[in-house]
């Protein structure tokens, strides 16, 4: 059975959240695992500057998951715009992409 194609997910989230959103995407096996990273985020919103501390969330996912993805922070995230973004995994492990294939 060949390797589904693995991709990476950025997700940002206010550090109250993270960790529950981590949990709950690799518990319905939308994500192999979550990396969970403190960062400073400065961006504009609603025509203003902010600055904040959020924490990204590194998913390692199956390309067909990312619609659920998608769906599951739509529902779970307490911001009106979250990031996600898709990245493509180009090189990998050939053990470590059949987990995350068969996690996901």
């Amino acid at each position: 059975m060949p390797v589904r194609e693995a991709v990476v997910v950025l997700i940002t989230a206010p550090p109250a959240l993270a960790p529950t959103l981590a949990r709950s995407l690799v518990e319905a096996r939308l994500a192999a695992c979550v990396a969970i990273t403190p960062i400073r985020s400065i961006y504009r919103w609603e025509g203003a500057i902010q600055d904040d501390e959020e924490q990204q969330l590194v998913l390692k996912t199956s390309r067909d998951r990312v619609d659920a993805i998608q769906a599951h922070v739509r529902e779970h995230h307490s911001y009106e715009v979250p990031e996600v973004l898709v990245l493509p995994v180009l090189e990998g492990s050939p053990a470590y992409l059949k987990w995350i294939a068969d996690q996901t």
